[in-house]
């Protein structure tokens, strides 16, 4: 091998050194999310990241920092898949743990592509690196919510709540723009050091005048109320019914499950009851008719509403041998009877992508029942129970903000229904609670949690979480909401208003860097932090 050759192969392969800290600052980054709350350590991990990506020399070692700066954070914040792959879902461990493993992987390649994109496009240009460095970020981090169905889950812009005050950049631009300002202070922090390092008091001083700038608007947007509280509280009961996920879809526990939620229901107070996600694991024409008069007849004496998890199903459609089943929730009482069927389905737990491949693989090694399920309609109507409109979304589904937005539009209150028995007790079930706040502070309405084993809440729409039920416990929040009017900016204009933000970013990255090669101007630098 010649010289070149052997430098280009170590510019290729960064250190290992490099590559275990960049690994450790992703990993320490998800003690920035529940249950942990380390609101502001983005801007730290990713400054990190940041300045790394800075000193690269080219676009391939970058990404292979991004590369392990994703294994850390993933690997760590999301390693409770493993649990609902091999604990509860069949699978031998050795292989539950290459399947975690592949999945870390694919998304570790979302930092690692934006490592690459900053690294090959970037100028000495400090304003234009934030620029870059920020918009690039969080054009990854839109990006992972959207391809192969999406899976946005810790997004930096989710650390904001409960604390930072840069969750008042929600209800403008959802959480992406709360992960734009995040990044973007942490590409300031970094360029802040090289300044520091360098005795460059000017540029200095405007990263950090700039930052100061970002947490000063942050605040004064936090307190605007958005949306308008309507006169009279409704009285809501949420249900717990702490089913363990071994016992749940055991055709032998049916009758104890009958028993429970009857109970629960008796005891409940209000006029609006709410059961977790498939609180009955059945088809409903398997559900004695007794059982669902009985729960409606409880809820009917106090001019109310009970929403019930279960499973429908519907014939083949035409040409097809396959019957189709939903995810479905049940709304019994005063109304009429209303359907809510789950559209966003997980992929390989509710719905398998690529079917003719893999489709033997998913029925034959792992035990997930009712994995073969078919969406709902992608705009199904508002729920009208207990003389309010509710958007209802299922497990999943509030993961996906600018989705929930037409249903939220007719509607003055949130409510979901999940089952995170799933992933045993690890911080799942927290993350899944700090992002249903979040969809709450950007749509301006409350949101309404009933799970089975936790983590069961209220939640305002300041992302507040008003009260909630203790993890592992059997039992009934009693809650009184007021339904919302009006719209947030997020609510009118979903995530356009963040996306044409960081296309002007780059733009104006790729501008600065553009006339840097070609101009007159080559060497010199923009106003803004140098």
């Amino acid at each position: 091998m010649t010289a070149a050759r052997e430098s280009r192969s170590a510019v290729a392969r960064p250190s290992f050194p490099v590559l275990g800290a960049a690994a450790l600052a992703g990993a320490a980054t998800v003690f920035a999310f529940a249950p942990f709350e380390v609101a502001l350590l983005p801007i730290a991990s990713l400054a990190t990241l940041f300045a790394s990506w800075r000193v690269m020399p080219g676009a391939r070692p970058a990404a292979w920092i991004g590369f392990a700066f994703g294994v850390g954070l993933f690997g760590v914040g999301v390693s409770w898949v493993f649990i609902a792959l091999s604990t509860f879902g069949g699978m031998p461990w050795w292989l539950g743990a290459i399947a975690t493993a592949g999945f870390v992987a694919y998304l570790a390649l979302w930092p690692a592509l934006a490592g690459a994109v900053v690294a090959r496009f970037a100028s000495p240009n400090r304003l234009a690196f934030v620029l870059l460095a920020a918009a690039t970020w969080t054009a990854c981090e839109w990006l992972r919510g959207y391809v192969l169905t999406g899976f946005p889950w810790l997004a930096v812009g989710y650390a904001s709540l409960p604390g930072s005050t840069l969750a008042g950049y929600a209800p403008i631009g959802g959480v992406f723009l709360v992960s734009l300002a995040t990044a973007a202070c942490a590409a300031l922090v970094a360029v802040l050091v090289e300044a520091l390092a360098g005795s460059a008091r000017g540029p200095a001083l405007v990263s950090v005048a700039t930052v100061v700038a970002l947490f000063v608007a942050g605040s004064l947007l936090r307190p605007i109320a958005w949306t308008a509280p309507q006169r009279d509280p409704l009285a809501v009961s949420l249900v717990q019914g702490d089913v363990a996920q071994a016992q749940k879809f055991d055709e032998t526990f049916r009758e104890r499950t009958f028993a429970l939620y009857a109970e629960l229901v008796e005891r409940s107070k209000g006029r609006l009851v709410v059961l977790p996600e498939s609180a009955f694991p059945m088809f409903a024409d398997e559900i004695p008719e007794d059982v669902l008069q009985n729960l409606a007849a409880a809820v009917r004496s106090r001019d109310g509403d009970v929403l019930i998890g279960m499973f429908t199903a519907e014939p083949p459609l035409p040409g097809s041998r396959d019957p189709r089943y939903y995810n479905t929730v049940v709304a019994l009482g005063t109304d009429a009877i209303q359907l809510y069927r789950k559209h966003h389905l997980v992929p390989f737990g509710e719905t398998i992508p690529l079917k003719a491949v893999v489709g033997w693989f998913i029925h034959n090694v792992l035990a997930i029942p009712l994995a073969d399920q078919t969406p709902g309609a992608a705009n199904q109507p508002q729920l009208h129970v207990a003389g309010h409109r509710v958007a209802m979304n299922i497990c999943y589904e509030d993961v996906f903000g600018a989705e929930l937005i037409d249903a939220a539009r007719g509607a003055d209150i949130l409510i979901n229904v999940t089952n995170d028995a799933w992933y045993g007790h690890s911080v799942a079930a927290w993350q899944h609670n700090q992002i249903a706040a979040m969809r709450a502070l950007e749509l301006g309405r409350p949101l309404l949690r009933a799970t089975n084993t936790g983590i069961t809440s209220a939640i305002d729409t300041d992302g507040a979480v008003l009260a909630q039920l203790p993890w592992y416990t059997r039992g009934v929040l009693e809650v009184e909401v007021r339904g919302r009017t009006g719209f947030t900016p997020y609510l009118r204009f979903g995530d356009l208003p963040v996306l044409v933000l960081i296309a002007t970013m780059l733009g104006a990255a790729l501008l600065v860097r553009w006339r840097a090669i070609r101009g007159p101007s080559a060497g010199r630098e923009s106003a803004g932090p140098r």
